[in-house]
């Protein structure tokens, strides 16, 4: 067991090797941006990560609600607004339903939340609950999944529009917006965590925290594949 601290650039090469677990790996994401998932299956997602997105305020307001530190919460209520929308915003909240829409989704049928499975409530719930109980650094570690999001979202970009033609382009913005607030999110969050976590056992439980916030987004993979059947993927 090391009995040092890493330093910080040997610390933030082992959160970034967290991405091999990233959910961008799971088979019916790969079924999604490969372009071999059904419309059903589309829309499915769509629908059940709009969960997750109703939720990510919460987690925010959870760590704004335990952090003592005034500069921390000024710059990290941000992501609220980001979400739910401010001034001539409408947020990133109204940016899904509009994929959702775009996908031929109703309006209603995602914010009643008809189509969650419960393996989605589960996972979501379990995050949000961590991050109102646990102290709030290790919330804002379990954030780091966004230094892997950037990824995820171009590989969108490029192929949906050529994979699933009959989705609305303007549907899109929500991937687009991503780009450059969760750079701007990751950059705040990592610093944090690297000045924070500077012992064996705290770089120790970083990891582990980061690993919980992954093994959520996969859950969350798992219960939408149980739920929409998952075809094979080469």
């Amino acid at each position: 067991m090391t009995t040092t601290a890493w330093n910080r650039d040997d610390f933030e090469a082992r959160l970034r090797e967290k991405g091999a677990a990233y959910h961008i790996h799971h088979p019916f994401n790969r079924l999604l941006n490969e372009g071999h998932a059904t419309r059903e299956q589309v829309r499915g997602w769509v629908a059940n990560r709009y969960y997750y997105q109703i939720a990510i305020p919460l987690k925010d307001a959870a760590i704004l609600s335990n952090c003592p530190d005034r500069a921390v919460r000024r710059e990290w209520a941000q992501r609220i607004l980001d979400h739910d929308g401010h001034g001539d915003d409408a947020g990133g909240i109204e940016a899904w339903l509009r994929l959702g829409l775009a996908t031929g989704l109703g309006r209603e049928e995602i914010e009643d939340l008809r189509h969650v499975a419960p393996g989605v409530r589960f996972a979501v719930d379990a995050y949000v609950n961590f991050a109102r109980r646990a102290p709030w650094q290790e919330a804002v570690c379990s954030s780091l999944t966004e230094l892997f999001a950037p990824k995820i979202h171009r590989e969108r970009l490029a192929g949906w529009p050529e994979h699933y033609p009959w989705i609305e382009s303007e549907g899109l913005a929500y991937f687009r917006n991503r780009l450059s607030q969760a750079r701007r999110d990751v950059e705040h969050g990592l610093q944090l965590t690297l000045a924070h976590f500077d012992t064996p056992a705290l770089q120790r439980r970083a990891l582990e925290v980061l690993q919980f916030k992954l093994d959520v987004l996969w859950s969350m993979n798992d219960a939408m594949a149980l739920k929409y059947g998952l075809a094979e993927v080469a």
